[in-house]
């Protein structure tokens, strides 16, 4: 949110896909100041009131270890919020051993890869070619492993609670009613969104269709392709909810599980997305986590965010930026196409053009979005990267000109 979104399959994860700043379906504000912060680093905060107060650890997580499911938050690449993520496993697991954790990151379809995976059947690389890692998420596999390895050490089921990109595509360009029922991958009609969903959502869209060189000032809450956009975004909350609550009525009405979901900030924030579509489901004993920087600016925080915040410390192994090309990619036809160019972006400087087609990228034939992401990534800056491209029937070799480390 995940935490990285994006990750994926609607207009706000190809925000993060592309290089665009953190959508704010996804992330908080990170505008703090030392006067307006209001945090203990280290430590659980409550948000029951008009100020954040400390909480007792054991007695907050004894509570949420009595609800149904727990939804974990996270920002995609922060690799604390998966260090957060996995530490409030090992505290709930202590106290539920009969748990499942559901997996944003997944789409269903790959299920019986995680099954194997639980079971000790695969190494973390095939673990992660088979789920199509690089394909589905694309977010740095390196930080999530470690909560997969601690469902595989425990044997605790995973779940994959997402659903294919095109499903979320088709939804998005057409709307929700247009798409055959065949074709939903058995995910029922959301529940309509509360207002001040629709209005985070709305924001979201704006931002997007501004990074698209489209006057966000013109876009309303009206436009069909608005209308279309929420519809995709209440369509991935559903999916995961209901994927969250067929785990926990899987069993015995005795022996219910504790099941938690690992999934992107933004789709539990104030109790909209994934718990309000839980809700219409049923569920109800429903506990909401977030990761904060302990420097988060009070101002910004309000009662109802989340059941509770962990302040994460700040420290001095910030990573750099990784390298942006501002692209979004699509494979197609056993290639990848160039969906869009961010506007100002180093691709759109070096002569990139939306249905650009990736022949080859430092030498070698693209096949995958995958091996576009990881030879972009592992650029260093000042450094130059080769590409070939087709554009209709001509062939066009370009250089991206990466800039040197500030």
């Amino acid at each position: 949110m995940n935490s990285n979104f994006p990750r994926l399959f609607t207009a706000a994860i190809a925000l993060a896909m592309t290089g665009f700043a953190h959508s704010a379906i996804a992330q908080e504000a990170h505008a703090a100041t030392a006067a307006s912060a209001c945090l203990t680093p280290a430590a659980w905060h409550s948000l029951d009131g008009k100020r954040p107060r400390v909480a007792a650890p054991v007695a907050l997580l004894a509570e949420m270890a009595k609800r149904d499911v727990v939804l974990l938050g996270e920002h995609h690449d922060e690799d604390d919020h998966h260090r957060w993520q996995a530490q409030v496993l090992a505290e709930l697991h202590i106290q539920r051993p009969n748990m499942i954790i559901g997996f944003e990151m997944f789409p269903r379809r790959v299920q019986p890869v995680l099954d194997r995976w639980v079971a000790g059947e695969l190494t973390v690389k095939d673990f992660l070619d088979q789920s199509e890692w690089g394909k589905v998420w694309n977010w740095p596999a390196e930080i999530y492993v470690p909560l997969f390895e601690f469902a595989r050490i425990n044997r605790i089921r995973m779940v994959a609670l997402n659903v294919d990109e095109s499903l979320n595509r088709a939804i998005t360009q057409k709307g929700w009613d247009a798409v055959p029922p065949a074709q939903r991958e058995g995910v029922g009609r959301p529940a309509a969104p509360v207002e001040t969903y629709r209005d985070q959502l709305f924001e979201v869209y704006r931002e997007h269709a501004a990074h698209r060189g489209k006057d966000g000032a013109k876009v309303a809450q009206s436009d069909a392709a608005f209308g279309y956009f929420v519809e995709s975004q209440t369509t991935w909350d559903r999916a995961m909810a209901e994927a969250l609550a067929r785990a926990l009525n899987a069993g015995p009405a005795t022996d219910k599980p504790l099941v938690v979901g690992i999934m992107g900030s933004g789709h539990l924030r104030f109790g909209h997305g994934v718990p309000h579509q839980l809700r219409d489901l049923g569920v109800t004993r429903i506990g909401t986590l977030l990761p904060l920087p302990a420097d988060f600016d009070c101002d910004e925080l309000r009662t109802g965010l989340a059941d509770a915040v962990f302040a994460l410390p700040t420290h001095a192994g910030t990573k750099p930026e990784p390298p942006r090309l501002g692209v979004r990619l699509e494979e197609e036809g056993g290639g990848v196409r160039i969906a869009d160019v961010t506007p100002g972006s180093l691709a759109d400087k070096t002569g990139l053009k939306n249905g650009d087609r990736l022949v080859e990228v430092a030498g070698r034939p693209v096949k995958q979005t995958s091996s576009v992401i990881a030879s972009v990534r592992g650029q260093p800056p000042g450094t130059w990267l080769p590409m070939r491209v087709k554009r209709g029937d001509e062939t066009l070799d370009f250089v991206i000109k990466f800039p040197p480390a500030p």
